[in-house]
């Protein structure tokens, strides 16, 4: 088969690799149907998560139909059609039974991370996947869910939802900041929808981004780049700060934003995968009563946001910018990694 390979910092290719073989009872092979490029792929390439080796295939994110099933599947057969859930969680440790999926204890990849897919294993930017755990890792397609809307269930929906607005502790009158509008902050901006806001405040350097914020619900648009953009969100509060802070891009510019602009007693959720440290000033902030969360998605969500996409109250169609065949994933990779320039969204790769 082919598949998209890291081949160490700002390298990759898409060449031949062995076909993956069932390797646990527990397993699936998984021909892919629709994959994609998620921010943290383009974070690899840069160099920022070390413990992707070089000749790993990427990708996290994917729809397929099942080809092939362990000893040990009893709950799904050939021919079934999956979500693939960027999080494998084995159901079985202390971590997987407190919903903390992302820090299943599984002997997959390195103990205590459930992000394995295209990490720490072989991902889903390729023809076919090998898929661990697959009982406990895979959803299900209901009618009426297109296979690109199933591949956002497999980690942008969840992840804004649960560690940008559920962490953010998003209720009803706040008012909410969203700093990125990518894919993964536009659904924080989609999700905490879910939970009545008076205002959801997009931010980003892109004019372009901030527009199509608007389209996913957000009130109001502040260009990041403007000199007094604090003044702008301010103004759109009563002058104290914002309620809940969501950082979406990883990098310290951003983080330090979010704690510029949040009210005492407030929450700044980050969401973003950040490659070097930030600056976190204590000696400010522990008078004013701010919650700092952070963390990897667990997909604890997945089967609600499923439901929400089946039944149409979650609309998500509009967060595909880009269609490629999966053999043109390395132009597909060329237009997500120039966004401000194409207009780029979520990038979709058909089989």
């Amino acid at each position: 088969m082919k598949a998209l390979v890291y081949h160490g910092p700002n390298k990759k290719s898409w060449e031949e690799v062995p076909d993956p073989q069932i390797q646990q009872p527990t397993d699936v092979i998984v021909k892919i149907e629709t994959t994609t490029i998620c921010g943290t792929d383009l974070h690899i390439l840069k160099g920022d998560v070390p413990a992707v080796t070089e000749g790993r295939i990427l990708g996290h994110e994917g729809v397929g139909t099942i080809t092939e099933v362990g000893s040990a599947v009893s709950t799904l057969a050939v021919g079934d059609r999956v979500i693939l859930s960027c999080v494998s969680a084995c159901g079985r440790c202390s971590y997987c039974k407190q919903g903390l999926f992302s820090h299943c204890l599984g002997d997959e990849g390195a103990s205590g991370i459930g992000w394995i897919f295209g990490h720490l294993i072989d991902g889903t930017q390729a023809e076919f996947v090998r898929v661990p755990y697959a009982e406990t890792s895979v959803y299900k397609m209901p009618d009426g869910v297109t296979a690109q809307e199933g591949t956002l269930l497999s980690d942008i929906l969840p992840t804004g939802h649960e560690i940008g607005v559920q962490y953010g502790a998003v209720k009803a009158g706040d008012v909410v900041a969203v700093v990125g509008v990518g894919p993964v902050g536009l659904a924080a901006v989609v999700t905490a929808q879910l939970y009545g806001p008076s205002r959801v405040i997009a931010i980003d350097v892109d004019a372009n981004r901030l527009e199509q914020a608007k389209t996913f619900g957000a009130t109001d648009g502040v260009l990041s780049t403007d000199a007094d953009w604090k003044d702008q969100v301010l103004a759109l509060t009563d002058g104290l700060g914002v309620d809940v802070a969501i950082e979406a891009v990883g990098i310290p510019q951003t983080f330090d934003m979010t704690l510029e602009m949040v009210r005492p007693g407030g929450h700044v959720a980050n969401v973003g995968v950040h490659g070097k440290g930030v600056n976190l000033p204590l000696d400010t902030l522990w008078i004013s009563n701010i919650t700092l969360t952070m963390g990897l998605v667990n997909t604890n969500t997945t089967a609600i946001l499923l439901k929400l996409v089946a039944q149409k109250k979650l609309k998500v169609d509009k967060f595909v910018s880009h269609t490629f065949d999966l053999h043109d994933i390395e132009e597909a990779y060329d237009t997500f990694s120039r966004a401000a320039e194409t207009k780029a969204l979520k990038v979709m790769l058909n089989a």
